[in-house]
């Protein structure tokens, strides 16, 4: 019996022996198999300059580590300056990254006019999960009705009848400033936060940018908590993108899961009395409820939601949370940057001074009719986003079946990203690259006026907001123009310290020490 026993337990022994050689040498093989099928189809992309990598992680271990210390964007750069125009990194799967203005602008308007290019699975999976299905997280279809929605809201025209509430929030910065003792510093990074997300609030929602008028619509808007929960999205929106963290590990008991639910938790509470408000008004078809204010009857909310029925609660939620992320740090940290360029250069300075002031002598303000003639102040702030592109390759593409770029084969399946801080200091673009220089964008001859200003994007999916970036950064450049002489105070290492989040910004929070002027 005992021998029979024994005779079974080495027969199960062999057995199972067996069964861990068949299942390691399968895995082994599915491995291989999986690693020539890899090689195989990126063979073309082994001719691109590419740098130092691990031999089975790749690139990943360099990247991580640029992301962890907030120098992602600088890591490209770097690249770039070493490697050329064009080159290749592997994290996962070949990302293929461009460096030049002309070719990027290029790349994206006809890879997405053909369909060869598309927004990566991995992108749009990262924007939806910030609340919902949204304009950035879609292709095709889907993309083009949430777009065509949204344009004229956002067109010239429409944010021409803004003015006045844009002016009313930059003239509560120069209150704040001016509330400040003289050899007191202010931190200008926050206030013009604050500043962009009352604007698109304001835009938006419906909310009063002035923090003292009561909206009945719902709760107020508390620009620190916003804008806290904000940046836990953004951080893990790049994890997901740059370092190819994977979406379930948000239902794992961590301390960065907890946050971001919490984070979404906040956003929606905030979020979604306006967004019921604005669907009952559309299924009552009453847009013009007595219950609500005039600021919120004309907000974009309550007019997307009345001419687009694909809009439900979901998705009108995610599209809020996505436009006060796009609309808030994008522009406030491009005004610190500018504010810091104008300190440092006194021609400059004085030339926009100049500019503004002709105009307050010719308006006695600043208002629609003045803007034609405020096109130096205009020009100052493409410059500073020619320099610091705060967005500095935040998407990318995918390759939906073999294209050429620049004379490469770039395979199926292959990212496209690109590096704007190396596209905005092409030499071969741009005269004197590392001079602040506005005169540049107004430069009438055929060659100047053809200059690439790609940091809103290129093509059909160029940013919604340039026009309200450009309207709010003109307008509280010329008030601080009008009323103040200023000085850095950690001078030009503010513009050298920088850090990366989901966007570039000013690691001091750029300190300023303002002055009245005389």
């Amino acid at each position: 019996m005992f021998q029979e026993i024994a005779a079974q337990i080495a027969l199960s022994s062999s057995s199972l022996n067996l069964v861990t050689v068949l299942g390691v040498s399968s895995t082994a093989g599915i491995l291989g198999w999986r690693w020539w099928k890899r090689k195989n189809s990126y063979k073309y992309l082994e001719s691109l300059p590419s740098p130092p990598r691990h031999w089975l992680l790749g690139n990943i271990p360099q990247v991580l580590a640029a992301v962890k210390k907030k120098k992602f964007f600088q890591l490209l750069f770097d690249w770039s300056q070493q490697l050329g125009p064009m080159y290749v990194y592997w994290a996962g799967q070949p990302v293929v990254v461009l460096s030049q203005p002309k070719v990027i602008e290029d790349t994206i308007i006809n890879g997405m006019r053909d369909g060869s290019l598309v927004r990566s699975k991995q992108l749009s999976k990262a924007w939806n999960d910030m609340g919902g299905p949204i304009l950035l997280g879609q292709n095709g279809s889907e993309w083009q009705w949430r777009r065509k929605a949204w344009n004229p809201e956002f067109s010239s025209s429409s944010l021409s009848k803004y003015v006045d509430i844009i002016s009313q929030a930059c003239e509560q910065v120069i209150e704040k400033i001016q509330e400040a003792p003289p050899s007191k510093e202010v931190q200008v990074d926050p206030l013009f936060v604050e500043l962009t997300m009352r604007v698109i609030s304001s835009l938006v929602l419906g909310i009063p940018v002035d923090k003292k008028t009561v909206s009945p619509e719902g709760p107020p808007l508390d620009v620190a908590k916003v804008y806290e929960a904000m940046s836990i999205l953004g951080y893990r929106f790049l994890r997901i993108v740059i370092t190819g963290e994977q979406r379930w590990r948000k239902y794992l008991p961590t301390k960065n899961s907890q946050n971001y639910w919490a984070a979404r938790r906040y956003l929606e509470e905030f979020l979604a009395p306006r967004v019921d408000l604005a669907l009952q008004m559309r299924e009552q078809n009453k847009p013009d409820l007595k219950q609500v204010s005039s600021l919120f009857q004309e907000s974009m909310l309550v007019k997307i939601a009345a001419k687009e029925p694909n809009y439900n609660r979901e998705s009108l939620i995610g599209e809020a949370i996505e436009l006060l992320i796009a609309g808030t740090d994008t522009t406030a940290h491009s005004l610190s940057f500018t504010v810091a360029e104008l300190s440092l250069n006194p021609r400059v300075f004085q030339q926009a001074r100049a500019v503004v002031d002709q105009v307050w002598q010719s308006q006695g303000t600043i208002n629609i009719e003045s803007f034609k003639e405020l096109s130096y102040i205009s020009a100052i702030f493409k410059e500073t986003l020619r320099l610091y592109s705060i967005a500095s390759g935040s998407s990318s593409l995918e390759a939906q079946r073999e294209v050429v770029i620049e004379g490469q084969v770039i395979p199926r399946g292959t990212k496209i990203f690109w590096s704007m801080l190396a596209a905005g200091r092409d030499p071969e673009i741009y005269s004197r690259p590392d001079e602040f220089l506005p005169e540049r964008w107004l430069d009438k001859s055929k060659e100047i006026s053809q200059l690439p200003m790609i940091d809103f994007g290129s093509g059909s999916h160029r940013c919604l907001g340039e026009h309200l970036s450009m309207l709010e950064a003109t307008v509280m450049l010329a008030l601080l123009l009008r009323y103040f002489d200023w000085e850095l105070v950690n001078g030009r290492s503010s513009v050298e310290q920088l850090q990366q989040n989901l966007l570039i910004y000013p690691s001091d929070r750029m300190p300023v020490r303002f002055r009245l002027r005389k």
